[in-house]
């Protein structure tokens, strides 16, 4: 697995450990990071990455709730709305992934950690967002 990916689960176990639980997710990240030996050069993204889904959540829910209004944010399952909340600030605010690898890595993500429909559904949001927002 690529530092980057290992530094994107362990971003979102970090998310939906401080969404479903109520843990700090900076001290999930550091616990993690620490746990799973991340080198500093992965560390750095997954805080890049952490970070930002925090500063821009609200705004990221926003978009969540405008591509998927037959699922309400909050009624969303835990795993799947922190891993569009991961992959939405990867695709529109981070910029250093192309569209097609961040998808791609929340479709993985979904296929991992996610029920039996998390990756279609993942993809499905995902690719509506970036033909609305990206292609204009």
């Amino acid at each position: 697995m690529s530092r980057r990916r290992r530094a994107r689960v362990i971003v979102l176990q970090a998310l939906y450990e401080s969404d479903f639980v109520g843990h700090d997710p900076h001290e999930v990240l550091t616990r993690l990071a620490q746990e799973k030996n991340l080198t500093k050069e992965a560390f750095s993204f997954a805080q890049e990455l952490l970070n930002g889904v925090l500063k821009r959540g609200e705004e990221i829910d926003v978009l969540i709730q405008r591509f998927a209004p037959a699922f309400p944010v909050a009624q969303l399952a835990p795993i799947d709305r922190n891993i569009l909340r991961l992959a939405l600030f990867e695709l529109l605010f981070h910029g250093q992934a192309p569209p097609k690898v961040a998808i791609n890595e929340a479709v993985e993500l979904a296929k991992t950690f996610g029920g039996q429909g998390s990756s279609r559904f993942v993809n499905g949001v995902l690719g509506s967002v970036s033909k609305a927002i990206l292609a204009s």
